[in-house]
């Protein structure tokens, strides 16, 4: 095949333990998916999954160890930090069992959901979609993937966010109002999971602002650590 220009990289995330990469094919993120976070939304109640997408090349991949740049976006004055643990699938298909869901996945990591909030609150009174609020450059910070075979029992595992040093955002995988292989199977009646996807799983309460300077620190239990610092454009 002959393009008629060079085509960039592929966008791909690296793995802990490993000089491999995990190719990424496609970013789906699942909203309000805990109950605090989606009551300080607006939202009550287990209300049916809804999804959204961010493009493979806003990833961010961050190794273990180093500090990635996040540089701060342009059309917003309130960017926010989203902390989330992220599935990696090494198989696909459409309409997944639970079960079978749970076999396809790769790895877990933990990822930041960085959003232009006041663009996604204009978007949300006027009806809009929110591609400009959550797929704009690097808005999808991901740190290595652990292997799921590393992980004893991903129920237990708690995700946290410092900025600077302080807490913001803390939460436990056992919480989240849609469990891991339900996601996957509901994705896969709408879409063909496919191996690379990235499931953004959703984020506890205590979403916030950054600005310049600041370093956004997220962990997950027996996950390698992402760290991010915001610098001007």
């Amino acid at each position: 095949m002959r393009y008629v220009f060079a085509p960039p990289p592929h966008a791909a995330v690296r793995i802990v333990g490993s000089t491999g990469w995990f190719p990424v094919h496609r970013v789906y993120c699942v909203g309000r998916n805990y109950a605090d976070h989606a009551q300080e939304m607006g939202a009550t109640g287990r209300e049916p999954p809804f999804f959204f997408m961010k493009p493979a090349d806003a990833v961010l991949s961050v190794a273990e160890g180093e500090t990635g740049v996040l540089r701060y976006p342009s059309l917003t004055r309130e960017l926010h930090h989203e902390v989330e643990l992220v599935v990696a699938m090494r198989e696909g298909g459409t309409n997944l069992s639970q079960d079978d869901a749970e076999r396809c996945i790769y790895g877990y990591a933990v990822g930041l959901d960085m959003t232009r909030r006041d663009l996604q609150s204009e978007a949300k009174k006027l009806g809009r979609p929110w591609c400009i609020a959550k797929g704009f450059d690097r808005s999808a910070p991901v740190g290595g993937i652990t292997p799921a075979a590393w992980i004893e029992d991903i129920s237990k595992v708690e995700i946290t966010l410092d900025v600077n040093g302080i807490r913001r955002q803390q939460g436990r995988v056992a919480d989240l109002i849609w469990k891991i292989p339900e996601v996957i199977a509901h994705l896969s009646t709408a879409w063909d999971l496919k191996p690379g996807d990235l499931i953004f799983t959703g984020t506890p309460a205590g979403v916030g602002s950054v600005g310049l300077s600041d370093l956004m620190t997220a962990n997950g239990t027996d996950l390698a650590e992402l760290r991010v610092r915001v610098m001007r454009a």
